[in-house]
Formats: C-alpha cells, structure tokens, sequence
C-alpha cells in the first residue's frame, strides 16, 4: 500500500525518462510537496509521446524509478503518468440542463457536465480531462462555479481532452510490466503547468511551451482558465539531426554537442570562439567555430517557434497574452533560446522552472525539464484528501477534484 501522504510521478519522454516521489505537505486549502526522490534514464522507447518500443520503454521506467526510490528510502507501487504528443484531441462541447430547483446546486453542475461529455469521441479515443470553460445562468455568462445562483437554465462551455486508445493502453502496459500501477494519466502540458505557471499568469493569458525531444507542446491559458492544445511535431530531436547532417557526426555526438557547447541564439557567441568535434572512423578529431554550431541550432528553433506562434495565432490569442510565454522541457535548458523566443515573439519569456508549493530537493528539480514531473507530483497531492471511504458517496470524492479543476484550468 502506498503509504498515506506519497504520491510518485513518471515523465515518459522521447529520449529520457524522468521520476519523481513526493510527500504531500501544507493543507487542503494550499497543498504542496517535499520532493524526497529523483530519477532519471534514457530512452529510445517513446516517440511523440507514443510507445514505440515496451521492452526498452519498460527499462527506463524500471531505472528511473528505482533510483528515486532509492533516494527517498522506500518503495511505492502506484504513479500519476504524464501522457502527451500529436494524437492528443481537445473539442469545444455545450451542455444544456434545466435548474431542479430555485438555486443552483452541485448535483445541477454535475447533470449538466454529463451532458456536455455526452460526445461521440470515436472507437479509437479515449476521455482524459474535461474542463470547464464557463457557465450560464439564463443567458448571463462569464460564471465560474455557478452553486446557489437562482436560475432556470444552465449551460456549460466544455473544454474535452481525449487521447488514443492505443497510445494509452500502450503506455499503461510498460508501466505496468515494470512493476507499477498508473493511478491517472495526465496531460503534460497541465501538470507542468502546476509547477511553473501563476494564478496570475493564468489569469492576464499566457503561452506554455514544452520544448521536448519528440514533440514541443503548447497550452494558453487566458481569465484563469485552459483556452487551447496544440502539439508540434517539430523539437529537439530535428535540432540534433541536423547537427549529424551539419556537422557529419553521430547521434549521440551531435546530442552531447548540442548539451555541452550549444545554444539557440547566435548573436550571444562570439565569433572566436572555436571547439572540438569528436573524431569519426573516416576522419580524426576537427575543430570548428562554435558559431557554426549555433547557427544550425538557431535556424531550427527559430522555425520551430515560428510553428508555435502560428499556432497561437490561429487560436485568437495573439496580442493578448500579456503574461507572455513560459518555457519548458529539455529545449528550454539551451542557452539562449529564451532570447530567441522573445525576438520571435515579441513578448516577455522566461523559463518555467518548478518551485510553486515545492520544498525538500529542490535543487535536483529546479530545470525546465522536471516542469512535468514535479506537476505530476502537485497533481497527486491535491487530490489527495478526498478520497472515500468504504460506503461514501462518490461526490464526495469526485466534487471537490472538480471544482479545483475548474478553480485551476
């Protein structure tokens, strides 16, 4: 049994996989978490969030998790899974319902919802989150949690998230085969959400960018709540490819250049500045300028958050995300990429590192790419507390994870 206050959280990413095990602190009012263990391994497993490979994926899950587990102390059987890429849909829904009596009451909230999610999402999708955008009461909008209003009509704008059938099973399969159980899958972008972005962020409009290997992923948020979904098929991995292609080196070399001497933005290299290229069967160790390096790595950015922009455009959002961006991921780590982002953007960015309602080792998960396992783990605390007993009812437990998600998204 997962011992009472613990919650675990697993980030299955295209070239790492990334654990983290928790302990819920605070009060239900403002819970929080004391990260007690980290771990992290690579993998070749997932593509674009897609399980490619169970055997290799399961390793990864396995190392990861026994290295966190190893670092806090003890074992737990349970995770909350990050679940993200270009199969993930989200649908704008209505519900409709009459008012059983003079005021609104939660058993009204509940009906009307169900008729929002009463959607046709196809053989091969699955429900992963459902958000509510806002409420009527008789016309009049703009209602966030509509209880003990007096009305006769209530309806609900009604933000659906599904994912593949296969993708999920696929990715509860290696969770399972390395020994543990997924509690809940989560939308990535969501949970890294939690670590890195405000209420107020959230509230004036804001852009989060997942900068993955696989996939880059953005969510915007405006007046507090999740206004759009949308993911790239574009990320680091085409970053490092055409350092192979550029430089004629590895893979694996091309990462590691990419990790050590990187960056996305060429004007912060100076022209000077000269490195090592690892040497290759057909040819010995070279030495090249850093700027070249950079310049491969700018142009791709560069045209990946081109893609993002028009994304956040397309949505109706440009020139009103006074927050501006916030980025996260393993892109997020290369130096300059926040300046690129702001001379592409126009607009203030910075990077998302988690430190929101976190305590404990703080240090080995203050970078962008632990945005969406500590999210996880902030997920799996807040939910905590609610959970029924034998004989309660289920509102009990479902009500108030509900309104929080209303409250936060």
């Amino acid at each position: 049994m997962m011992p009472p206050r613990l919650v675990a959280a697993l980030d299955l990413g295209s070239s790492k996989t990334f654990a983290v095990i928790a302990e819920r602190t605070g009060d239900a009012r403002k819970p929080g978490a004391k990260i007690l263990g980290v771990g992290h391994a690579r993998t070749t497993g997932v593509k674009r969030g897609v399980v490619r490979d169970i055997e290799e994926t399961t390793r990864s899950i396995k190392q990861a998790m026994h290295d966190a587990e190893r670092m806090a102390g003890l074992e737990v059987p349970t995770v909350y899974c990050g679940i993200a890429g270009d199969h993930v849909q989200t649908r704008i829904t209505t519900g409709l319902a009459s008012v059983a009596s003079e005021e609104i009451s939660r058993a009204d909230i509940l009906r009307v919802d169900e008729v929002a999610k009463a959607v046709s999402l196809g053989d091969e999708y699955e429900l992963l989150h459902y958000i509510p955008q806002e409420y009527k009461v008789d016309n009049q909008g703009g209602i966030n949690d509509p209880v003990g209003m007096t009305g006769l009509r209530l309806e609900v704008e009604m933000c659906l998230v599904a994912v593949q059938n296969k993708a999920a099973q696929n990715l509860r399969k290696s969770v399972e085969r390395a020994g543990y159980k997924v509690t809940e899958m989560v939308l990535e972008p969501l949970a890294a959400s939690l670590a890195t972005v405000t209420p107020d962020e959230k509230e004036i409009g804001c852009a989060l960018i997942d900068l993955g290997s696989g996939s880059t992923s953005v969510a915007v948020f405006h007046e507090g709540k999740l206004r759009h979904l949308s993911s790239i098929p574009f990320a680091g991995v085409n970053v490092t490819n055409d350092i192979v292609q550029g430089l004629g080196l590895t893979q694996a070399d091309s990462e590691r250049l990419k990790e050590q001497s990187g960056a996305a933005y060429t004007p912060l290299v100076d022209p000077d500045d000269i490195i090592e290229l690892p040497g290759t069967p057909g040819q010995g160790p070279r030495q090249v300028k850093r700027e070249l390096l950079v310049h491969i790595i700018h142009q791709r950015m560069d045209e990946i958050l081109g893609m993002v922009l028009d994304q956040i455009d397309e949505a109706g959002y440009m020139g009103r995300l006074a927050a501006g961006a916030i980025l996260t991921g393993g892109g997020a780590q290369l130096s300059g990429i926040v300046e690129l982002t702001r001379e592409v953007f126009a607009m203030p960015v910075r990077e998302g590192l988690p430190g929101q309602n976190i305590t404990g080792l703080v240090d080995y998960v203050e970078s962008p790419r632990f945005a969406v396992p500590v999210g996880l783990a902030l997920y799996g605390t807040r939910l905590m507390g609610g959970k029924p007993e034998g004989g309660q009812a289920v509102d009990r437990f479902f009500g108030p994870v509900k309104r929080w998600l209303q409250d936060f998204f």
